[in-house]
């Protein structure tokens, strides 16, 4: 049975027609060039780059994996959504070298700096990795949301997983497939105030039906509410065990996420992300200059703020309230006969308190933040991927093709892409831990490209041999990790022989091999680069701070001024304020 009143799909069919005539508008707008459908334009202000940029991120990962994280372990995981400061770097370190480039994507940029090869290499990483990791956590939380809220619906013998994960690819492809970079970026813009007003209902009316702020500090044990302890933790000389061992575990935060690997991992996979991944510095690409862009970026951060209280909170009041007893039906799912919560059902946590909490009305409100999230995110996963594949593949084996082939060869590969995640449904259906799956992902593909672009920028010595070792090196540790967790995750009952080389492996801590591959990456990019001839520093003009002229600095200095910089300082006041308030 539909858990969802007639008033609920009101307010969801309001929101898909606000939705449907924003897209439309924006597609009647869109010229026919290129830049137009992969970049808007370059036309976008500072708003919607920072919304848009919000709306990219904000998507299953967060919905679904943040809010069963809170209600699994508290608010460990805000020591990633508290990397606001990472979109401070991409504005004020990276924008100035993106916009002065002129480039369509990151790998494109990579081309300029160091050479043709590393750029083929990393457009053809992030397709793959876009596959494994956004689409396939896109569709998963797209079902599990429907699952929850629609239990009970069929059709064609579909159950309602599979419905609610087609119509979600579905309907997002077709717009994103027709509207390019415009009605994504203005749609997502939309999205972001729908999806923060929403989720920030799940937070007051949870919190309202357990009793308030005190009463859940009062029902949860203290260390939920402790990002410390992570970083300090008691024993620490035990916490530098790379492997994990069963006697050691009271010493991390939980079995995944050691204190060290946290401290120095989390910071390389954020910088990573915000400031070279495509799916989100294509937004600061659209801005029509380098003012526009940075603005968006420290927009962004200020949002990048609220998932700490609009997702793992509710997931930490959701499990108060099972654990309470006081809402009948969430003890049901998600507390088991030991009385402690059950790890495999903690993804439900936020529909369920969608379906269990909220009033008829609102529901529908939260429901539509759900989707606007839900959507917003593979839509900005299907347009990143055809953007790479049409510039970085297509336009260089046809030089002379015209821009609307080009347009046209990018919503071919929109669609083919919708058709990869249609085809991914069955493979991710019966996935668990989604934020867990993420996190593990990215923080092996992170590491090499943090490097060459991070690397690459600032000294301007390291040339295309290094940096095409490093990429080549640091994939192939990862993909090396990948293979061995495999059979692990797949196989049911498969495991290596304690203490075999296969086994250490399986069982470092990711966040320590990603450490592995970080050092190494940048041992390789290093010494080959300075074993080999230094790079024309002519062709990198302005492309490193060492090659930076004053006519660029006078560029860059004349698109910021007083506010631009309270408005960041402001952000890092905010990031201390929640590290010093959430310790236990």
């Amino acid at each position: 049975m539909s858990t969802l009143h007639m008033i609920d799909w009101l307010v969801i069919a309001v929101y898909f027609t606000i939705i449907g005539g924003l897209a439309w508008w924006a597609i009647k707008k869109q010229g026919n060039t290129s830049a137009d459908y992969f970049l808007a334009g370059r036309h976008l202000g500072w708003f919607i780059v920072g919304a848009s940029i919000f709306a990219s991120n904000i998507g299953s990962e967060h919905i679904v994996g943040l809010a069963g994280s809170g209600a699994t372990d508290g608010v460990a995981m805000a020591h990633y959504e508290l990397h606001a400061w990472c979109l401070l770097m991409l504005g004020w370190v990276m924008v100035p070298f993106y916009m002065r480039s002129k480039v369509f994507t990151m790998p494109e940029f990579l081309e300029r700096r160091f050479s043709p090869t590393s750029r083929t290499v990393l457009s053809l990483i992030s397709l793959v990795a876009y596959v494994l990791t956004k689409i396939a956590v896109g569709i998963f939380a797209g079902g599990v949301v429907f699952a929850v809220l629609l239990p009970d619906i069929n059709f064609l013998g579909m159950d309602s997983f599979w419905i609610g994960s087609i119509l979600v690819i579905v309907i997002t492809g077709l717009y994103t497939i027709l509207g390019g970079m415009s009605a994504v970026a203005y749609t997502e813009a939309l999205q972001t105030i729908i999806l923060i007003i929403g989720s920030a209902l799940v937070t007051f009316f949870g919190l309202n039906a357990l009793g308030g702020w005190g009463e859940l500090k009062a029902i949860v044990s203290s260390d939920m509410f402790n990002l410390w302890k992570p970083l300090v933790p008691s024993g620490m000389e035990g916490t530098w065990a790379p492997v994990k061992e069963a006697g050691k575990m009271a010493w991390y935060f939980n079995d995944n996420y050691p204190w060290l690997g946290m401290l120095f991992c989390a910071p390389i996979i954020g910088l990573w992300y915000w400031c070279t991944d495509q799916y989100i510095v294509q937004r600061a690409l659209s801005a029509p200059n380098e003012k526009e862009a940075r603005r968006g970026s420290i927009a962004a951060s200020f949002f990048k703020l609220l998932p700490v209280f609009i997702f793992i909170i509710p997931g930490i009041i959701c499990f108060a309230l099972a654990l309470s007893g006081k809402v009948p039906a969430l003890q049901q799912q998600l507390i088991g006969a030991d009385g402690q919560i059950i790890r495999d059902h903690a993804q439900q946590a936020f529909p369920l308190m969608v379906a269990n909490i909220l009033p008829i009305g609102i529901r529908g409100i939260v429901v539509a933040g759900l989707l606007a999230a839900l959507m917003s995110s593979l839509a900005g996963v299907f347009n990143a991927s055809a953007t790479l594949f049409t510039i970085d593949f297509y336009s260089r084996l046809k030089p002379n093709v015209t821009q609307e082939k080009l347009v046209w060869v990018g919503r071919v590969a929109t669609a083919v892409m919708v058709i990869i995640g249609l085809m991914w449904i069955p493979v991710i259906k019966g996935g668990k831990g989604l934020y867990d799956y993420l996190q593990g992902m990215q923080a092996y593909l992170a590491p090499p490209i943090f490097v060459v672009f991070f690397f690459g920028v600032f000294n301007k010595r390291l040339n295309a041999k290094g940096c095409l070792a490093a990429l080549i090196t640091g994939f192939g540790l990862g993909l090396f990790r990948l293979a061995i967790d495999t059979p692990v995750k797949l196989i049911s009952g498969f495991n290596y022989a304690e203490g075999s080389f296969f086994w250490i492996i399986n069982n470092i801590f990711f966040q320590y091999y990603s450490l592995i591959i970080f050092v190494i990456s940048v041992i390789v990019m290093f010494a080959v680069s300075y074993m080999t001839e230094a790079p024309s520093y002519e062709k990198i003009s302005g492309l490193t701070y060492g090659t930076v002229t004053d006519e660029h600095r006078k560029e860059s200095r004349a698109s910021w001024n007083f506010w631009d910089v309270a408005a960041s300082v402001a952000v890092i006041v905010l990031i201390l304020a929640a590290y010093l308030y959430f310790v236990g």
